[in-house]
């Protein structure tokens, strides 16, 4: 408490104050412990999901290539708030840079990335179920190339531009984020003009690199549900939903709670709530999409026990 009230006048040049989960100095210690664990789980999960997928020629296809692709991201996603959240929980000392935190914000991009590839895995598995016949000549090497690439192109340029604008703003005497990491809400709240054209932006960005990458995934899977319905044993109908089930879970968690955390109505009495929030899709999901695609996944299950074995 003592740090935040010597810190409170500090110009916007030295920063903000990451106001965390707790000023008990007594919880410090667990919660650096606790978070330490997960970002290990994270780092090493996520990390053999990638080696897998590139060592064993049997996951070689396009389902896998998306999959290593999303293990590489969420690795670097958590990288951008876990080792900064560890030190501040280590050292007791919540302060960021104002460049730090431009930079944590610009890198919160990996997000929006993460949204539209889980769009392209989502269209992978509707031609892999509907038009079974013809997946390889559609997922092609080339087209699967693009859809990641495009996915970094499309959303980097916007990211670079909304970092801009909010950096751009004056800050009140007040640097107290109430929040972990450096997101534009907390960031608009500490602005001494009318943000409303940034609230705006944030609104068109969360339009298009998240809700309609989502309207994507539910359309295709509409069509995947449909297709299985179809199919006349109950047998047939498991083995072809157990394809997607793993995909159709870390959907559900990530889409879940940022949905919830961008567009509620933010107020003081749900600053904390918020911050939970966020933990599920930067933190949480991260650490469990490695247990749910090795769970589900009897291939990966198949394909890590013989890289154990050969190791």
């Amino acid at each position: 408490m003592s740090q935040r009230k010597g810190l409170e006048n500090h110009t916007v040049g030295s920063g903000f104050i990451l106001l965390g989960f707790s000023d008990d100095s007594s919880l410090q210690v667990l919660c650096f412990a606790v978070f330490l664990v997960i970002y290990l789980v994270v780092l090493t999960g996520n990390s053999l999901i990638a080696l897998i997928t590139v060592v064993d020629s049997s996951l070689h296809s396009p389902m896998y290539f998306f999959l290593r692709n999303l293990s590489f991201l969420e690795v670097c996603y958590t990288s951008v708030t876990l080792p900064k959240m560890l030190v501040g929980f280590l050292m007791e000392d919540g302060r960021i840079s104002f460049l730090g935190c431009a930079a944590q914000l610009y890198f919160l991009v990996l997000g929006s990335i993460e949204c539209l590839l889980l769009a392209a895995m989502a269209y992978d598995r509707y031609t892999a179920i509907c038009h079974r016949l013809h997946y390889t000549l559609i997922m092609s090497r080339g087209l699967c190339i693009r859809l990641v690439v495009g996915s970094w192109i499309a959303v980097v340029p916007v990211q670079v531009g909304q970092t801009y604008q909010v950096f751009t703003l004056p800050f009140c005497a007040s640097h107290d984020l109430h929040h972990f990491f450096c997101d534009v809400p907390p960031l608009l709240e500490l602005a001494c003009a009318d943000t409303f054209w940034h609230q705006v932006m944030l609104y068109a960005i969360i339009l298009v690199f998240a809700i309609l990458p989502f309207s994507l995934i539910v359309i295709s899977y509409i069509q995947i549900i449909r297709a299985i319905l179809k199919i006349p044993s109950a047998l047939g109908r498991h083995k072809t939903f157990s394809t997607c089930s793993s995909h159709l879970g870390v959907v559900t968690l990530f889409y879940g709670s940022a949905t919830v955390t961008y567009l509620k109505r933010r107020s003081r009495d749900s600053v904390d709530a918020d911050k939970y929030l966020a933990l599920l899709y930067t933190v949480v999901t991260p650490t469990f999409n490695p247990v749910i695609y090795s769970l589900r996944n009897k291939e990966v299950r198949i394909a890590l026990k013989r890289l154990l074995r050969t190791k």
